[in-house]
């Protein structure tokens, strides 16, 4: 083996400094003391169970899944990447079990950035970040580490030891903490373990709300970008570019709040699934287990194929967002521009998504509908859409949900094309600009009308625009800087 070379060995318990080298040969671990200078090539490997420091000045390799285990921390330095290595079946990824941290806190002008090791990257060559921690979920689990209120994390990465469950069990812990994600960029990940059983660039699962989630850009997503399966966290300043799939896929009882988010679509990429920017469960079969998925995003500026009204883009895009199988997410103060249809919530499941609109536990309110299409077939010309199931076309008719949602208690308004917005360049692929011209150039749709009086926005920071971006201000460019926007 190559002196160069770190390998993490599973069951090893040891410190890994810039002073310490671990190599494995035939199973025998040894630990040689390397040149103090930076510079190495490092290799991570297995289940690592003490603390570590990836420090910047060295490389660093992700070769198959690598786990933190027994409540450990990895400490990442600001300026460090890390890269996943491309090795077909072995696909690299990184999991924080229960009980163990990432703090990668990185900077402004100095993020800390998660990427492929192909010389050519491409969408899919590494599986990405799993985090997985001690908060409620609403589902059972029954093989190792597993009961109620525990589960098993899809992708493949569950294992013999049970580090891929996630959830608290009969004690869960919504004050969990899984350590820190600050300015950090994500590229190139996701993989297809089996159909509908991916990893996600960035999971968390179970996740409590004292970790910290904070200026995270994914970049080139093969499935979801950001998922929540279950959990408390609060996320803000979150920035999805290029997914194939969702770009924020909420499940399992998720309920924290996500404030300040972007989305930006490639007209071309698109997956078999169904593509939105935003796609919502209660679980999987649409069942009434607790605690519901009641996810709160306000402030989200998503953006899809339809640069205008005669852009189709790909055929398998279906809508800003898709609200389904008894989910009580809410949105609000946020901006849908170019979809083939705005709001879909979709009723097929039984008739749990229309009592949750019709009893307020689902709620859109103060949101901007900008340059979408109608429901394929239907009547309905504002673009919020609905599917019926047969046995409730009566009901959906004689409620006129439409119109509940759209008149001004609920304060949500459509505009016809993406120039309506008055945003400065929202569909410029490589150097794209998301804030909204200032008020000097006259009237401006979206500099106004956020509201923060809901209940459900206990949790949030009160501004006065919709969508991720203020014209001016602390609020107008938190995404540049650290980010990277580029055409694969």
């Amino acid at each position: 083996m190559k002196k160069s070379v770190i390998l993490v060995a599973a069951l090893v318990g040891l410190v890994i400094t810039s002073c310490r080298k671990i190599e494995m040969d035939g199973g025998t671990v040894t630990v040689v003391t390397p040149p103090t200078t930076t510079g190495q090539t490092i290799t991570l490997k297995g289940r690592i169970a003490s603390d570590t420091v990836l420090k910047a000045g060295n490389n660093y390799i992700l070769s198959g899944l690598v786990y933190m285990v027994n409540n450990a921390t990895m400490k990442i330095e600001p300026g460090v990447t890390v890269k996943g290595d491309f090795q077909g079946a072995n696909v690299a990824g990184l999991i924080i079990t229960r009980g163990a941290k990432i703090v990668a806190d990185g900077a402004q002008d100095n993020p800390i950035v998660f990427t492929s090791n192909s010389p050519v990257p491409r969408s899919g060559d590494w599986a990405g970040i799993v985090i997985l921690g001690k908060a409620k979920v609403n589902s059972t689990f029954t093989g190792t580490g597993g009961g109620a209120g525990t589960i098993q994390v899809e992708g493949g990465i569950d294992n013999s030891f049970g580090d891929g469950i996630a959830g608290g069990g009969a004690t869960p812990n919504d004050d969990d903490s899984s350590g820190v994600l600050r300015y950090v960029r994500i590229e190139y990940a996701g993989y297809a373990f089996q159909p509908d059983k991916e990893i996600n660039s960035l999971t968390m699962a179970a996740v409590g709300r004292k970790t910290v989630i904070d200026y995270v850009q994914v970049t080139y997503a093969k499935d979801d970008a950001f998922e929540w399966f279950g959990g408390t966290v609060n996320c803000k300043h979150l920035i999805a570019y290029k997914t194939q799939d969702d770009d924020f896929d909420t499940d399992n009882g998720f309920s924290g709040t996500v404030q300040f988010g972007i989305a930006f679509r490639d007209s071309t990429i698109a997956d078999i699934s169904r593509s939105e920017a935003f796609e919502s469960d209660n679980d999987p079969s649409g069942s009434i287990n607790a605690p519901q998925t009641s996810a709160v995003f306000s402030n989200m500026t998503v953006i899809g194929p339809r640069a205008s009204l005669a852009n189709s883009g790909n055929s398998l895009y279906l809508a800003g967002a898709h609200i389904r199988r008894n989910s009580g997410i809410s949105i609000f103060n946020s901006i849908f521009l170019g979809w083939p249809q705005g709001l879909l919530v979709d009723s097929r499941n039984g008739r749990a998504m229309e009592l949750n609109i019709q009893d307020s536990t689902v709620r859109f309110k103060n949101n901007t509908i900008v340059g979408c299409g109608p429901a394929a077939g239907g009547t309905d010309i504002t673009s919020y859409a609905f599917i019926q199931s047969t046995a409730n076309v009566s009901l959906w008719t004689r409620d006129s949900l439409v119109n509940r949602m759209a008149n001004s208690f609920f304060g949500n308004t459509v505009l016809t094309t993406i120039a309506d917005a008055k945003m400065i360049a929202p569909f410029n692929y490589s150097a794209p600009d998301f804030l909204p011209f200032g008020g000097s150039n006259g009237y401006q749709p979206i500099l106004t009308g956020a509201k923060f009086t809901d209940p459900k926005l206990a949790n949030a920071t009160v501004v006065t625009f919709r969508g991720a971006c203020d014209a001016a201000g602390v609020n107008a460019n938190w995404w540049r800087g650290w980010t990277r926007f580029v055409n694969q």
